[in-house]
């Protein structure tokens, strides 16, 4: 297991990039570094474990040879999070195992609260995983969920905007405010829509 491979994975502000050992065939594990680490930090362990899975070691954004994210955006803790789920989609793992150190560990534990149907096991190297008060857990499933689904399923659907005629551009904005009026709609469209050629 000594061999690895570099992978990379297109995002909207660049790559994630990984490297990967063994069969690709074999069981997936999805391996996440700590803080200012990156996925060199699993070089001398790789070798000592089971040959029959594939091991994906990721660097997070902003770490090892991934992408920095635009200067200005802070990188939160469920942005890491959302890598992870980037990763998995791009290797179309339905089902996987999740080994994490330190600050891994816990965007691992943090995946599998968000997850559960996608992780079989979940390693923690040096990390307690992700903890939250019993009574905050239903509201914050649903709505970190809910966050990243539309954002991942917006960006799959990235396509050049429509172009409208001014009449028509007023009267989705309208219908998109009602609170809005005709003149109050048409000042904001002054300065919230460009002209092209196509409208």
């Amino acid at each position: 297991l000594g061999m690895f491979s570099e992978l990379k994975f297109p995002v909207p502000w660049g790559h994630v990039a990984a490297k990967a050992w063994g069969p690709s065939e074999g069981h997936p594990v999805l391996c996440l570094h700590g803080w200012l680490d990156n996925a060199n930090t699993f070089d001398k362990l790789i070798p000592l474990l089971p040959r029959g899975c594939y091991y994906v070691a990721m660097d997070f954004s902003g770490h090892g040879l991934s992408s920095h994210r635009p200067a200005g955006c802070p990188y939160h803790f469920l942005d890491y999070v959302i890598d992870v789920r980037r990763v998995a989609a791009a290797l179309q793992w339905r089902r996987f195992t999740l080994m994490g150190h330190s600050m891994g560990g816990a965007v691992a534990g943090m995946f599998c609260f968000l997850y559960p149907e996608m992780v079989d096991k979940l390693i923690l190297l040096e990390s307690l995983g992700f903890l939250l008060a019993p009574e905050d857990t239903e509201g914050w499933l649903k709505s970190k969920r809910r966050v990243i689904d539309r954002l991942l399923s917006l960006e799959a659907k990235q396509q050049t905007p429509k172009a409208r005629s001014p009449e028509a551009a007023l009267q989705r904005l309208l219908e998109a405010n009602s609170h809005l009026t005709a003149e109050g709609g048409a000042i904001l469209l002054q300065r919230g829509a460009t002209e092209t050629p196509a409208g």
